[in-house]
């Protein structure tokens, strides 16, 4: 059998890992920002390679299927290019004092540490392994968040850690409880953890326990995504911690959560006696979205804002996932990887807006798109993006949702549209006070890199006009394995 897929894995995981600890050791910014960059960019191309090479049949702790392919592929590329966008960011706050070169390299090494936990997450096929690779990634981000050691940044560390260890905690519980529903079936050991294993003879484990099981597995993972009410930790983590981690918590690490809590709905979905995760799944998302809409114009801090913003999108895609079906599950894995690409785009603008501005108060940035044209109108067309004016990707995936909640659930469609538009009116009206008006504060160029910003951008330009046909038959058979 071609070995190959078994190097590309452990390419995904082994190149993070080694670069993390070179990271560590080497001193001088500029070294360990290219060194960032190259091995993020490694892993990237490791990740791609899965597509043009067979895959390893699944083993006890690794395996690749269609699904993971999405979260991982989606994982490196933003992973790479927040890595271009870091490397001009921390510059920047080395420059101004605000990190040292100790910070900067503990920072990098963290950095790829973070992309090791969010890749063994996605390829583990032990769900008691999975569970280690979430918290070893929050861990470090919690970490990253308190960096600049102010008594904000450490105070929202403190709240991202003891709410993601209570959301954690509630994960290992329903992991338990899976193992021990899965035991008398399977038979003790490893076996009763593997994933694939598990999905085959689901039908025979008792559905009450199973049930209980995928409730605190729900909550415990959806701590993790950011959903209402269990949300707190989100919006203080995006606006103390670096932008960098903030495009990435955004990007990335939501979408962990997310692919744990499918995993465990698939699970449930192949008992046929055990109760139907959608409704649960649908609520949730229903109520961050509605929630997150309404806070955002409450908001005052323009990373805070971009926060609740991303509550709001992931209680989206969750909607979608619980509602199921064929074209709800296509569209949720759309406007999960629009959602991705939009909002690290809007942080990377965010990022440097604020560094010339120095302030992230929305009342003191105005008129950006007079002063810093190039960051102004890319945040312009990232809101218009984010929001689901056409032609983005999100409108796409958006009208899919709605459409898929008309046909199958017509009642729960009218909570659904009023949640986008009070959502669009928020941003639009922050966005004009931002983007437009008399200009204020610093005029300073921008030292910035504008390519990731510009590069994900393009892409859910492209994605809403013009989606090619082996990636939608892709989606589509990824969406009937999610039931």
């Amino acid at each position: 059998m071609n070995t190959l897929p078994f190097n590309a894995v452990t390419a995904i995981l082994m190149i993070p890992v080694s670069a993390a600890a070179l990271l560590a050791l080497l001193p001088g910014y500029r070294l360990t920002a290219r060194l960032n960059v190259v091995a993020s960019a490694l892993t990237m191309l490791a990740a791609l390679s899965l597509f043009v090479t067979e895959r390893p049949e699944p083993g006890p702790y690794f395996f690749i299927d269609d699904l993971n392919i999405v979260f991982i592929v989606l994982n490196t590329f933003v992973g790479f290019t927040t890595s271009v966008f870091s490397a001009s960011y921390i510059a920047h706050e080395l420059d101004t004092g605000r990190l040292t070169a100790t910070n900067i390299r503990f920072y990098h090494a963290m950095y790829q540490v973070m992309m090791f936990g969010m890749n063994l997450a996605f390829v583990s096929n032990n769900i008691g392994l999975m569970w280690v690779a979430v918290e070893l990634a929050t861990l470090t981000t919690v970490l990253m968040v308190g960096i600049y050691r102010t008594h904000e940044a450490l105070e929202a560390a403190w709240k991202y850690f003891i709410l993601g260890s209570v959301g954690i905690a509630f994960a290992l519980f329903g992991t338990i409880l899976v193992y021990m529903v899965a035991q008398p079936i399977v038979g003790e050991g490893q076996d009763a953890m593997v994933w694939t294993l598990l999905v085959v003879e689901a039908a025979k484990f008792d559905p009450a326990l199973l049930n209980v099981a995928f409730v605190f597995l729900l909550l415990g993972y959806g701590t993790k995504v950011g959903l209402a009410p269990l949300h707190a930790w989100l919006p203080d983590a995006h606006a103390e911690g670096p932008t960098p981690i903030s495009a990435v918590l955004s990007g990335l690490l939501l979408n962990v959560a997310l692919y744990a809590v499918l995993r465990f709905k698939i699970l449930l979905a192949a008992s046929p006696d055990a109760i139907a995760p959608g409704p649960l799944m649908m609520t949730m998302g229903l109520v961050s979205l509605i929630f997150a809409a309404f806070m955002l114009y409450r908001r005052r801090d323009i990373k805070r804002l971009f926060a609740y913003s991303s509550i709001e999108h992931m209680g989206i895609i969750v909607f979608a996932f619980g509602l199921g079906g064929p074209l709800a599950n296509f569209a949720g894995l759309l406007h999960m990887v629009m959602h991705s690409l939009t909002k690290s785009a809007i942080f990377y603008a965010v990022g440097h807006i604020a560094q010339i501005k120095r302030t992230q108060k929305i009342a003191e940035i105005r008129g950006l798109t007079e002063t810093h044209p190039g960051l102004g109108w890319a945040l312009v067309v990232g809101v218009v993006a984010i929001v689901g004016v056409p032609p983005f990707g999100i409108f796409m995936s958006e009208f899919l949702i709605v459409s898929s909640t008309f046909a199958r659930q017509p009642l729960l469609a009218i909570p659904l549209v009023f949640g986008l538009l009070v959502a669009f009116g928020a941003l639009s009206l922050r966005l004009t006070s931002i983007a437009f008006g008399e200009p204020t504060g610093s005029r300073a160029p921008a030292e910035a890199s504008y390519l990731p910003m510009y590069a994900h951008l393009a892409l859910v330009l492209g994605a809403g006009i013009y989606l090619p046909p082996p990636l939608v038959a892709w989606f589509q058979h990824v969406a009937n394995l999610l039931g």
